[in-house]
């Protein structure tokens, strides 16, 4: 493991639970410094010292991805206090279902691209010009599955890591030969507190630590996009060959996702 002043440092939003904490243990056991973001700063410090990780270690800043001066500003103090990153994973999101008939939420898409899609490019926004100029680093987006086709009552969630998808293919062919690279992870289902009020079948389910696992070496090997579980990206692929009309058969009679209000 190497020491802690010379050990690599990664900037992971949404670190408070589920991939986002999963990530930040994997990166530790890994031997990397970590700069974890969340607005849940005591959780994330109770964490950090549960697993023996100090101030050399780990550092919390406490922001909301969703507001973009705060997590810009949260970037620029991991870097006056830390360094410039190694690896920037902007994985806070947030997933709630939607009828568009309802006048509330239409606020609600509006929230969550707040916080996926404008989050996600104001999280990266403190790192890029200096990444470039060092002729380094790697930022990584968290997208979905649930890019590949809209998926009934999941239209701002779908819609928005769509546009993650779109964003982050953007930005990479922005930053070709500049030395920084852009990686796309798509998760399938994953065993995390925001899956488990799912209200309908999630095949191919995998704990987040194999989820992490997954991502960090795809992460470290340079892949521009990944979907995780590969089974998935089988589905994914199958579904978006599908007709129209036989997809919209197919996903008759699916659970929606819990609204705002349920």
């Amino acid at each position: 493991m190497p020491a802690a002043a010379a050990a690599p440092l990664v900037f992971i939003t949404g670190a408070s639970s589920g991939i986002g904490q999963a990530l930040a243990a994997r990166y530790a056991k890994a031997g990397w410094r970590l700069a974890l973001v969340a607005r849940r700063t005591a959780q994330m410090e109770e964490w950090a010292a549960a697993q023996g990780l100090g101030p050399d270690r780990c550092r919390v800043y406490g922001a909301d991805v969703a507001e973009v001066d705060s997590i810009v500003a949260a970037g620029q103090a991991c870097i006056a206090g830390q360094g410039l990153p190694d690896a920037v994973i902007a994985n806070a999101g947030v997933s709630i279902g939607m009828d568009t008939a309802d006048r509330g939420d239409v606020d609600v898409m509006a929230q969550t691209f707040a916080l996926n899609n404008v989050g996600l490019a104001a999280t990266f926004h403190p790192f890029v010009a200096a990444m470039v100029a060092r002729g380094s680093g790697r930022l990584v987006g968290i997208g979905s599955v649930a890019a590949i086709r809209g998926l009934p009552g999941h239209g701002a969630y779908c819609a928005s890591k769509a546009a993650v998808v779109a964003y982050c293919e953007s930005l990479r062919t922005e930053l070709h030969r500049s030395g920084v690279q852009v990686v796309t992870i798509c998760p399938g289902y994953v065993d995390t507190p925001l899956t488990r009020g799912n209200r309908y079948g999630m095949p191919f389910l995998i704990p987040a630590d194999t989820f992490a696992d997954r991502a960090f070496r795809a992460i470290e090997a340079g892949a521009s996009y990944r979907v995780i579980p590969w089974q998935m990206a089988v589905v994914a692929k199958l579904m978006r060959a599908l007709p129209n009309a036989l997809f919209d058969r197919a996903v008759q009679g699916r659970g929606r996702k819990r609204r705002r209000d349920e």
